[in-house]
């Protein structure tokens, strides 16, 4: 456990929460903030990652591990390219994050989740990021986004907790 005011704070907040979906890809945020909601809500966490065929298998195989490490359980969804980004429309982020997390809402409300959390971050605000306003209109909580938890303390709070993602470098990709 770290003693750290903001990851306090964190804690905090997804204890708020109850019982959580966590939209789960298996990088640097998600991973930290899947290993936090563990430890603030136990078993009332469910980590959900989307495969479709523009994620590589990998990346699938790598976030199935580091849930079944961190002892979460763990759903894929199989997603097909949606019909609307096909053609490479400029809102392409926004209908894919809007189709996505509807999927990942579905599994919320079908097992009795409260909320879907994803791993927007502090720093994810300064870039232009089209699908932000998805998840502002399915009410996705980010609560990374709400502690004002930045990049950085997500790699060395993830570092602190022995997490493999702190550093890209130490990420094994399986082909």
């Amino acid at each position: 456990m770290i003693n750290n005011e903001k990851y306090n704070e964190l804690i905090k907040y997804i204890k708020g929460l109850g019982k959580v979906v966590l939209a789960f890809s298996g990088g640097v945020d998600s991973t930290f903030l899947l290993r936090v909601a563990k430890e603030a809500l136990g078993d009332n966490v469910k980590a959900v990652t989307i495969m479709s065929p523009y994620i590589p298998k990998w990346e699938i195989v790598e976030a199935k591990e580091l849930a079944k490490k961190l002892g979460v359980q763990h759903e894929i969804i199989e997603a097909p390219i949606i019909d609307s980004i096909k053609f490479n429309p400029e809102d392409r982020c926004y209908l894919c994050k809007t189709a996505v997390f509807g999927m990942i809402l579905a599994v919320a409300k079908d097992q009795d989740y409260n909320y879907v959390i994803d791993g927007t971050n502090f720093d994810d605000i300064s870039d232009y990021r089209p699908g932000l306003k998805a998840l502002k209109e399915l009410e996705i909580k980010s609560p990374l986004l709400e502690c004002k938890v930045t990049k950085a303390e997500i790699r060395a709070f993830s570092k602190e907790l022995g997490l493999n993602t702190w550093d890209i470098s130490q990420h094994t990709h399986v082909f």
